[in-house]
């Protein structure tokens, strides 16, 4: 009796295994980094190729040129004091997610880990970080770079940036959403966008037949407080053989 018990505990152990052995199992999924179909890391210079009324001095008072403003925006435009900003401790305000990309300067991208990408900027010493997978927090505070959720596509993104280029090389794409962000100024020049924004930008990587490195990102920015439709821009980054001319600096309001 017990040699026939025992026959019939290791029958359906070798049954059970043999089915576990030939079970399909569920993949594992890829991190943000392992997925990535291409290399965004490095460092990186944006090359101001338009708007630069707007992008390389501080726009006059009141220029909200290109911008769909609502009345209630040109208020606040109208009443711009970088004073206030200062006194009130400010001076980040057209340093966050939606307006950063668009100052002069350099990015350094790194990998924080699996999961995280994450864009230093020498202008403003602002840190954004990409989380990709995952839940997002319930409730994650307020912040200028805000919460940033990030997934790779594989089309082109809309927008222009250097067509030619991008048509002669099209890449794949990072989607990256942004919320939970303070309010702030698309410009420096008091620009007003809500704590009711949201961001989408694509990055598209890209390179040069003779060599140079690009990417673009294309800045959707949606805001049903100050904005009438929405705001898009494309801005280009040329990638840089080292940490050259690197040089962080504080806000400033003005």
């Amino acid at each position: 009796m017990k040699r026939f018990v025992l026959f019939t505990v290791l029958l359906a152990w070798s049954l059970v295994s043999r089915v576990n052995a030939q079970a399909p199992r569920a993949p594992v999924p890829a991190t943000g980094k392992a997925a990535a179909p291409v290399d965004l890391t490095g460092y990186w210079v944006s090359v101001v190729t338009e708007d630069w009324r707007w992008r390389m001095v501080t726009p006059l008072k009141g220029d909200a040129a290109s911008i769909p403003i609502n009345a209630a925006a040109r208020q606040v435009v109208d009443a711009w004091d970088p004073a206030k900003d200062e006194a009130a401790g400010l001076q980040c305000k057209s340093y966050g997610a939606p307006a950063v990309m668009r100052i002069p300067g350099r990015l350094h991208i790194t990998w924080q880990d699996d999961n995280t990408l994450k864009i230093e900027t020498d202008a403003g010493t602002q840190t954004r970080l990409f989380h990709f997978g995952g839940p997002a927090p319930e409730h994650p505070p307020a912040s200028w770079q805000g919460y940033s959720a990030a997934r790779w596509i594989p089309q082109e993104a809309p927008g222009g940036g250097l067509g030619v280029r991008r048509a002669a090389n099209p890449p794949r794409s990072l989607e990256v959403m942004t919320t939970q962000l303070l309010s702030g100024y698309l410009r420096k020049n008091g620009v007003p966008y809500s704590e009711k924004v949201t961001l989408t930008e694509y990055y598209d990587r890209f390179s040069e037949p003779e060599g140079n490195e690009w990417f673009t990102v294309t800045t959707i920015v949606t805001d049903p407080t100050y904005l009438g439709s929405p705001f898009v821009t494309t801005t280009d980054f040329r990638k840089q053989p080292d940490a050259s001319g690197w040089n962080p600096k504080p806000c400033l309001a003005r």
